[in-house]
C-alpha cells in the first residue's frame, strides 16, 4: 500500500539514554517521541524488539513474538512500587555512549528478579487479573517461550538441540516433568513479557496520540536456538532427529562481504507451511501488529527466492537459489488479515521477479543514498529515478553513518556525489544527504538519528559481516539540541513532509 508523504527517524530503543546502561521504555523514550513531534516527524522506525542472544543482535532473537526484557523500564517498576530507589544504590558506572551488554544483563536481570519476587507477594488484585489475562491471551506463543527460556537456563545456556533427546523431541512426559521443576522460572519469564508488553503498549499509545506511527521490523528468519524452532521443528529444514539445520540462510557475496553472509538460521519448509495456509506466519504478523503500526519486512527478496547453504559450509559462497511461494504467501496473508501496512526491504541482489512480487502487492521498497553514487546515471538509488511509492534513507542500521561513509568514500564516488549535489553546505555532509532524502519524491523518508546528530563512524550500529561488537551505540542525554530539532523541523516543512494537524 502507498503511504502519505511523511518522514521519521530510525532509532532502536536500546540506543536511548538511561542510567541503567541501555535504552528503556521509560521517560527518555517519551522524551524522544516529544522530539519527533516537535521536529514535525511522523514515523519512528525501530529494529526487531525480541529478546536477543549471542552477539546481542535484534535479528537473532530467542523468539519471533516475545519482547526484549532488557528494554523494560526499571523506573516504571519503581513507580509501581515493586522496586525502590534503594535497589539502585549499587548500580555500576555504565558507559554513556554504548551498551556494555554483559554488565547490563548481569545488573538488570538481578533487579528484574527482585521486581518479580515483590510482584508475587504484593501485586494488587487488579494487577494479578491483568497478568492472568495477558498469559491467557498470549498463550499461543508465551507458554512455549517461557518454557524454552527456563529450560535453556536450567541447561546452562546450552542450545535446545543439545538437550536430552526427550526434550529435543518435546515428549509430553518430559515437558510436564520439567515444567513442574521449573514452575517459578517459567512464571518469571511470563512476568517479564507481561511488563514488556504493558510498557510498550503504553508507549505506543502515547506515540499514536501524538501523531507518531511506529515502524516495526520483522526478520524473515528466526534464530536456530529459539523457542519457535524448538516448538515448531516441522516448519523448518531440520534433521528431525537431531534438530540440526540441514539448510542454512544467508546471502551470496555482495556489497558488504566478498564471501557473502552465512547467517546460519534454518530455512523454512515452505511446502509444509503452505499446506497449513502459512498459519505460523499469520500469527507472527498478527502478533507484531499488536505493537507496531507499519511492518518493514527484512530481506524481502527471500519470499521470491532464497539463498540456501548446505550444513557444513563455513561461508555463504557455495549456496544456491531456491524459489519461494511468495505470491501464495502474501495473497494468503491479505485474505486472512486484509490490506497490511507493509514496507519491503528490497536490497541486495534484486531480480525482475522480486520487483514484480513487491509491485504486485504495492509494497514500497527502500532507496539508500549511500548506494547512489557508484556507477552511472542509471543507478536506481539516485533520487531522480525514485518512484513515489518507496522509502528514502540516507543509510540504514547496516550502513556506516553518513559522516563516516563520506570520509571513507573513494575519489570517484565522492566526485560523483559532489557533482550531484552541485555544492555542499556549511552545515555538513549529513545535512546535505538529509536534504536529498527529504526533498525526493519518495512518499516516506527515514533518517538514522546518528545522521541527524552528525556523528562519525564510531556511532555505526552494525557491521553486517562482523559477528561481535555490534548493536551497542547510544546517544547521551542532551545530544538532541533545540538547534538540531529546529533545523530538522524547518527542512521537513520545506519539503512538504510535516503533518497536517
Amino acid at each position: 500500500m502507498a503511504f502519505p508523504r511523511s518522514s521519521g527517524i530510525l532509532l532502536h530503543p536500546t540506543s536511548l539514554p538511561s542510567r541503567f546502561g541501555i535504552g528503556e521504555l521509560g521517560s527518555e523514550a517519551y522524551r524522544f517521541i516529544d522530539f519527533l513531534v516537535e521536529s514535525s516527524q511522523q514515523l519512528w522506525q525501530v529494529l526487531p524488539l525480541g529478546p536477543t542472544g549471542y552477539g546481542n543482535s535484534p535479528y537473532a532473537s530467542f523468539s519471533a513474538m516475545a519482547g526484549n526484557p532488557l528494554l523494560v523500564s526499571l523506573e516504571q517498576l519503581q513507580e509501581q512500587g515493586i522496586l525502590t530507589e534503594e535497589d539502585f544504590a549499587a548500580l555500576p558506572e555504565f558507559p554513556v555512549d554504548h551498551v556494555d551488554f554483559d554488565q547490563v544483563i548481569k545488573t538488570k536481570t538481578s533487579l528484574l528478579r527482585k521486581a518479580y519476587e515483590t510482584f508475587k507477594t504484593k501485586a494488587t488484585l487488579v494487577q494479578q487479573k491483568e497478568f492472568t489475562a495477558f498469559c491467557e491471551l498470549k498463550a499461543y506463543w508465551l507458554d512455549d517461550y517461557a518454557s524454552f527460556m527456563a529450560l535453556r537456563e536450567a541447561h546452562g545456556g546450552a542450545s535446545w538441540f543439545t538437550w536430552e533427546r526427550e526434550l529435543v523431541k518435546r515428549q509430553p512426559e518430559a515437558l510436564e516433568h520439567w515444567k513442574k521443576q521449573l514452575d517459578g522460572e517459567i512464571y518469571f519469564h511470563k512476568f517479564l513479557q507481561f511488563e514488556f508488553f504493558r510498557q510498550w503498549s503504553k508507549l505506543k499509545q502515547y506515540a499514536n496520540s501524538q501523531g507518531i506511527e511506529i515502524i516495526g521490523d520483522i526478520p524473515i528468519y528466526v534464530a536456530h536456538d529459539s523457542a519457535d524452532v524448538w516448538a515448531h521443528p516441522e516448519i523448518f529444514t531440520l534433521d528431525q532427529e537431531t534438530g540440526e539445520a540441514i539448510l542454512m540462510a544467508g546471502v551470496p557475496p555482495d556489497y558488504f562481504s566478498e564471501t557473502g553472509q552465512l547467517w546460519g538460521n534454518p530455512l523454512y519448509n515452505w511446502e509444509r507451511l503452505q499446506h497449513d495456509n502459512f498459519g505460523w506466519w499469520v500469527q507472527r504478523f498478527e502478533s507484531l501488529l499488536d505493537y507496531v503500526d507499519i511492518i518493514r519486512i527484512d530481506h524481502f527478496r527471500a519470499f521470491e527466492a532464497y539463498w540456501a547453504v548446505d550444513r557444513g559450509e563455513t561461508t555463504a559462497i557455495n549456496g544456491r537459489w531456491i524459489e519461494a511461494p511468495g505470491v501464495a504467501f502474501f495473497q494468503n496473508l491479505k485474505d486472512e488479515l486484509g490490506e497490511l501496512p507493509i514496507m519491503a526491504e528490497d536490497l541486495g541482489i534484486i531480480t525482475p521477479e522480486v520487483e514484480a512480487l513487491r509491485d504486485r502487492f504495492d509494497f514500497p521498497g527502500m532507496k539508500i543514498l549511500h548506494f547512489a553514487f557508484g556507477g552511472d546515471s542509471s543507478n536506481p538509488y539516485l533520487p531522480f529515478i525514485y518512484p513515489r511509492n518507496c522509502v528514502a534513507y540516507t543509510g540504514t542500521h547496516d550502513n556506516n553513518t553518513t559522516v563516516g561513509w563520506f570520509n571513507q568514500l573513494s575519489g570517484g564516488e565522492k566526485d560523483s556525489l559532489l557533482r550531484y549535489l552541485g555544492c555542499t553546505s556549511s552545515d555538513g555532509i549529513h545535512w546535505d544527504l538529509i536534504r536529498l532524502a527529504l526533498g525526493s519524491v519518495a512518499n516516506q523518508a527515514i533518517i538514522p538519528l546518528q545522521d541527524v546528530l552528525g556523528l562519525d563512524a564510531e556511532a555505526r550500529m552494525n557491521f553486517p559481516s562482523q559477528a561481535e561488537g555490534n548493536w551497542g551505540w547510544r546517544y547521551p542525554s542532551g545530544a538532541i539540541t533545540e538547534e538540531i530539532r529546529d533545523r530538522l523541523k524547518t527542512m521537513t516543512h520545506t519539503f512538504g513532509r510535516a503533518p497536517r494537524r
